[in-house]
């Protein structure tokens, strides 16, 4: 939405982004945590043999795939969703910057005005922490949006109301991107690691790294000229 004839580029750097960051923080762990050091354990996984893919196959595992999205969809995502509704209504007949959800959003836009974001994309990226779907959605309630007619229009939305320039757009997707992982990742790393110290540790070193490499973004893009 924010940019333009750039879109498909800035959507494959943040594949390229995402792997870059995970081979080098491996790097940089295994050369500074103790845990990490140390000569690697062995590790055996047994593999299934090999065989031609069947269109039946893949049509289960489609539908496997599909309807734990959709059971996602229709149980955390629209939770969540609804929690961002009701706080943007809520007192009834206040302006948005006055409901539950402005007084939550501008209570955390200090933190995230040096990356250039503003109390809405503040209150998307918290929501996001219990499925990333949701800073999507997000922003669909915020903007009054959400039929398929005006779904196109959030372009159009975003850049009136000043949300984001390419720069800061780029920076919040890299944001998005980095930060704590929804909360079944969260449930999932505690499983494998049986610990709460790991868990808090993968938290923190998420925002972390995510809130360093957003702000590199924008002081690169501005010192090569960008806004």
């Amino acid at each position: 939405a924010v940019l333009g004839p750039y879109a498909v580029a800035g959507t494959y750097s943040m594949y390229i982004l995402g792997i870059s960051l995970a081979v080098l923080m491996a790097l940089l762990f295994r050369r500074t945590i103790p845990y990490f050091k140390g000569k690697p354990s062995p590790f055996i996984l047994e593999l299934p043999m090999y065989s031609k893919p069947t269109i039946k196959g893949t049509l289960i595992h489609m539908w496997e795939r599909a309807s734990l999205f959709l059971k996602k969809a229709g149980t955390i995502i629209l939770a969540g969703i609804i929690v961002v509704w009701f706080l943007s209504s809520h007192p009834w007949g206040a302006p948005l910057e006055e409901t539950y959800l402005g007084i939550l959003g501008r209570s955390l836009e200090p933190i995230f005005r040096p990356l250039g974001f503003d109390w809405r994309g503040a209150v998307a990226l918290l929501f996001g922490f219990i499925a990333k779907e949701i800073v999507v959605g997000s922003f669909a309630v915020i903007f009054g949006l959400g039929e398929e007619s005006e779904i196109g229009e959030i372009q159009e939305v975003i850049r009136s109301q000043g949300v984001f320039t390419p720069l800061t757009g780029f920076a919040f997707m890299a944001f998005t991107l980095i930060y704590i992982p929804c909360v079944a990742t969260i449930g999932a790393i505690y499983r494998e690691t049986n610990s709460w110290k790991w868990t808090l540790f993968a938290v923190i070193y998420g925002l972390i790294l995510a809130y360093i490499t957003s702000l590199s973004i924008i002081l690169i893009g501005r010192g090569l000229g960008y806004r």
